[in-house]
């Protein structure tokens, strides 16, 4: 059966997987791009944003980016919540297309948990699917779409709060960045012990991020 993963997922020192007061000019809302700062100057990000030639990559960044560059292997399908598709509100847009522009990143299925569906939309390999399931249903669906391959679970903080504690979640990698936000959506609520059921790895990067790895324990 395929797994289930988490990759490349940022929360503060205080837990905070977003900030407050999102909106389409502020994403992550009063954090901005602070929750991301490790990633940016990662190999991995560049040679999405077609920003790089590898040697101009700060071998200072290497470390995050073998955590970084996990991402995308071996994964069928993504799962991500409406928050993570678009701004508040954008359901009422029947134009809005997602953020990332005509070539979406995921090169696969995505399905997007909505209590508003609307029809597939298909932007070059990436093609939406807009459900209101549960989390269990939407992970059969995902299943189902991506065969031998494994299943993302992409954010946001509400949705893979969701998944960890219906107990769904494999592997799960979460970046602890060094920063405070007060302020948001927390991750951590309501998943005490979770340590109960998972192996827990951390290291600490040049960058000081602290890269939490979570390996579901076998029976």
């Amino acid at each position: 059966m395929s797994r289930v993963r988490v990759h490349n997922f940022s929360v503060s020192l205080d837990g905070f997987g977003t900030g407050e007061g999102l909106s389409l000019q502020e994403p992550f809302g009063h954090a901005g791009e602070r929750l991301h700062t490790w990633f940016f100057p990662t190999e991995t990000f560049r040679a999405q944003t077609g920003e790089r030639e590898r040697r101009d990559v700060d071998p200072a960044t290497a470390p995050d980016d073998a955590f970084a560059s996990q991402w995308g292997r071996g994964i069928g399908v993504e799962i991500m919540g409406a928050g993570k598709y678009g701004p508040p509100g954008w359901q009422d847009d029947p134009d809005w297309r997602g953020w990332w522009g005509e070539e979406p990143p995921f090169h696969t299925p995505v399905i997007v948990l909505t209590h508003r569906p609307r029809d597939p939309l298909t932007l070059g390999e990436t093609t939406f699917h807009f459900r209101d399931a549960s989390p269990e249903d939407a992970l059969a669906e995902a299943r189902q779409l991506a065969g031998d391959l494994d299943v993302h679970i992409g954010g946001g903080p509400s949705m893979l709060r969701d998944y960890l504690a219906a107990g769904l979640v494999d592997h799960a990698h979460i970046a602890v960045v060094p920063i405070l936000l007060g302020r948001g959506v927390r991750l951590w609520d309501g998943l005490e012990a979770l340590e109960a059921r998972y192996d827990v790895a951390a290291i600490t990067t040049p960058s000081g991020t602290t890269h939490l790895t979570l390996e579901r324990k076998r029976p």
